[in-house]
């Protein structure tokens, strides 16, 4: 019996590789110091792995994304974004940011949600001019490191039939770009052999999706190529996020040297391999380390299905796995130093993934101590947390809730009637999603707030300070509903957390979102409570500095359920009603304070859907519900304002309009409108602002660039039902850019009510 994982934490325990980046986007470092950091940093990765696991992931580590990664290396980019004068890097970092001079300007690609993930994937772009030239610089690099260790490694790479099925056709299908990627695909397996490779694992997490004939007929295409030139190379099929039970059968025919199952997320592969057996000569890589959440593994509970999977293989075959790669959690629970001891021991981080891998092989090899002294740690964390968790929780008794809770007073269109008289607001209002730019001052002063080093008045000066500067800001550009920035958060999940019962934050536990971009996600383990206000002090001392309307913005119950960790044996419906309780008070206060416009974000409703449609009404009723659970308390004439992002609406937008919001901002500019598409009808009901412009790219767009996009969209939206605003929040940008960006975003609304007006 072997151990591995699916993949390892790219970050760092000190957020090297986030650092690293910053300061090269900067211009403060060069490009040799950024491949010699983050060569330091993939052999430090090395050195703690291989402690406990016994072949290691090379090529997981990405300075981006591995999906760009994978474009870059088969050629997939059209042409203009390689054959210009830019270096390499800056050529690779183009693609995920954009690149903006005299000379040159590309646009960022476009971003989408990796799978049910919180992670964002860079969206190949399939063209009739792309560049399909490989290029096997970065994974030569990392196979050297891998070697030069002298470490037992397989190598790792995203499948074509993943790479095409994620993909976005601007001309023909996927399917029509089949023997240009196998092309490619072909040439780097000839480098790998060359490079005298032994194990490769190509993933394939696409096969976890409803799969129908023309999907698998397609599979089974590209594989029959892809063996066909493997030569020696151990091909390890690896899938994860769910069960393969539309394939099943087919990847058993297929000469793969094993095959990677999650044993967590994928419910129905126990059954599959029971009812259809595995081929015994075939490895299989089995994920029975949960690679998504942070809790410690119930040991008893993973050796019996461990036992369940041996009657079918033999030990000389089974390779103990992470369900998914590492890449979704923190990197290790030793540097938390503030988390209540009942919780931490039963927490698990990457490190300690690994530690739990060790261990039950151990268990199986007989090189542990005795059975009983095995579990009983593991049981002690168990049963030691229970009781502290049953000490501080009494559950909420959320099935007697009438349901007058969930359903706002009037019908959408009367409600429109009177916000309209209420706010006063002109043609295609313009504003922003919510957060300003927080700058390298901000973030020390909370720091020195943190750590004592300042008082709570000082810091709340400061933050007074930024809110009066940005409000001036605002009205200087000529935005028409204002926002106050967002300053006293260090983000949209974290900084809730700290106003609940029963969530806890941590100091270190850094998650990879996209590129640099990172988060904390907060832990559930209790029962859910507001402390006390949370934004009301911000939102009425911002309010009192202008006469404009004030948005005042709070993150929806399903946003904050995703973007944290939450304990595995609470329903979502029950930690769902119980944010919604706490926000529903937050929201009442807010209103009876005289906010006009108060914006509940659901960022990440889609996040988490089901990746079989079958399961997707219990997720979407308990994430609507909760929704309206907390914004049904808010009065016809105040204004409700949601913001959804990377998502794609056309087959649940029914459940959108049950969310029954007044305005919805959504990201569209980085998708190219895509989004329009799906909400032709919705639009004409209800008023919406689809993002005119990309804030995850630091270039500046023109005024006709915006114009031309605003034009586009009211092909589909009425005039009156239109807002102007960003894709998202400008929280991760420069002011040097979002001020900028923001004045040209208002001169082409100017622009277009000038036409408007002539017409």
């Amino acid at each position: 019996m072997k151990t591995t994982i699916v993949g390892f934490q790219r970050i760092g325990k000190e957020r090297e590789l986030k650092s690293i980046l910053e300061t090269y986007f900067k211009g403060e470092t060069d490009e040799k110091k950024v491949l010699e950091v983050t060569k330091n940093l993939q052999q430090k990765h090395y050195s703690i792995m291989e402690k406990y696991i016994d072949i290691l992931p090379c090529n997981d580590f990405s300075l981006y994304d591995s999906m760009l990664d994978t474009m870059w290396m088969l050629g997939i980019v059209p042409v203009e974004y390689i054959d210009n004068e830019l270096s390499e890097l800056e050529k690779y970092f183009a693609i995920a940011r954009g690149y903006q001079s005299e000379k040159i300007n590309l646009k960022a690609f476009e971003m989408k949600k990796w799978f049910d993930t919180n992670y964002h994937y860079i969206v190949p772009k399939l063209t009739d001019n792309l560049y399909l030239k490989i290029n096997t610089n970065f994974l030569e690099d990392r196979i050297k490191i891998a070697k030069s260790l002298n470490i037992k490694f397989k190598v790792n790479l995203i499948g074509p039939f993943t790479f095409l099925m994620l993909s976005k056709p601007k001309i023909k299908t996927i399917y029509d770009f089949k023997e240009v990627i196998l092309s490619n695909y072909l040439k780097i397996l000839e480098f790998l052999r060359k490079e005298n490779i032994e194990h490769l694992q190509i993933e394939e997490p696409a096969l976890v999706f409803d799969l129908g004939k023309k999907e698998k007929k397609f599979f089974k295409e590209i594989y029959s190529e892809v063996l066909k030139y493997r030569g020696e190379i151990k091909v390890i099929l690896q899938t994860y996020f769910g069960d393969v039970r539309d394939i099943y059968d087919d990847l058993m025919q297929l000469d793969f040297e094993g095959i990677g199952l999650d044993f967590v997320s994928g419910k129905e592969n126990l059954r599959l391999l029971e009812k259809s057996r595995f081929d015994r000569e075939k490895i299989i890589v089995a994920g029975i380390i949960d690679g998504r959440n942070i809790w410690k593994s119930d040991y008893r509970g993973v050796v019996d299905v461990i036992e369940r999977i041996l009657k079918y293989t033999s030990q000389d075959n089974m390779w103990l796995s992470s369900s998914c790669s590492l890449l979704h959690i923190p990197y290790t629970v030793e540097v938390e130093k503030k988390i209540p001891q009942q919780i931490k021991e039963m927490l698990s981080f990457a490190v300690e993934k690994l530690s739990e891998l060790k261990e039950i092989k151990d268990y199986f090899s007989g090189d542990s101590p005795p059975k009983t002294e095995f579990f009983v740690k593991n049981k002690n964390s168990i049963e030691n947390f229970k009781r502290f968790v049953s000490e501080e929780s009494t559950k909420v008794e959320i099935d007697s809730i009438d349901k007058s809770f969930f359903n706002r007073k009037i019908h959408c269109r009367k409600r429109s009637i009177l916000q309209r008289k209420t706010l006063n607001l002109p043609l295609l209002p313009a504003t922003t999603i919510g957060s300003f730019p927080q700058t390298s001052e901000l973030r020390k002063k909370r720091k020195d707030y943190r750590e004592g080093r300042i008082t709570k008045e000082e810091y709340e000066d400061f933050i007074k300070g930024m809110i009066k500067e940005v409000i001036k800001i605002q009205e200087e550009i000529g935005l028409d509903v204002l926002v106050h920035g967002e300053f006293e958060r260090n983000d949209m999940v974290e900084y809730f957390a700290e106003f609940l019962t029963g969530v806890l934050t941590t100091e270190n536990g850094w998650v990879q979102s996209y590129g640099v971009r990172v988060t904390k996600p907060p832990i559930i383990y209790g029962n859910i409570r507001r402390k006390e206000s949370m934004t009301l002090k911000w939102i009425t001392y911002a309010q009192s500095l202008t006469e404009k309307p004030m948005k005042a913005i709070l993150t929806g119950p399903i946003t904050i359920i995703n973007w944290s960790f939450v304990r595995k044996d609470i329903s979502l419906k029950d930690v769902a009603y119980q944010i919604a309780f706490a926000l529903r008070e937050e929201i009442d206060e807010l209103q009876k304070a005289g906010i006009k416009i108060i914006q509940v974000d659901e960022a990440a409703l889609r996040e988490k859907l089901p990746l079989r449609r079958s399961e997707w009404k219990e997720y979407l009723d308990v994430a609507i519900n909760a929704f309206k659970l907390a914004t049904s308390v808010i009065k016809p004439e105040v204004q409700l304002h949601t913001h959804m992002c990377y998502s794609e609406f056309s087959d649940i937008i029914n459940y959108i309009e049950k969310m029954d919001v007044d305005v919805i901002t959504i990201e569209a500019a980085k998708s190219e409108l895509s989004i329009l598409n799906s909400l032709k009808k919705y639009v004409r009901k209800r008023e919406i602002g689809p993002g005119v412009y990309d804030i995850h790219s630091p270039r500046i767009p023109e005024v006709e660039e915006i114009e031309d996009l605003i034009k586009k969209i009211l092909t589909v939206v009425p005039t009156e039902n239109l807002w102007i605003n960003p894709d998202c929040g400008l929280k991760t940008r420069k002011f040097e850019e979002a001020i900028p960006s923001l004045k040209n975003m208002v001169k082409a609304k100017e622009k277009i009510i000038s036409t408007l007006k002539k017409v």
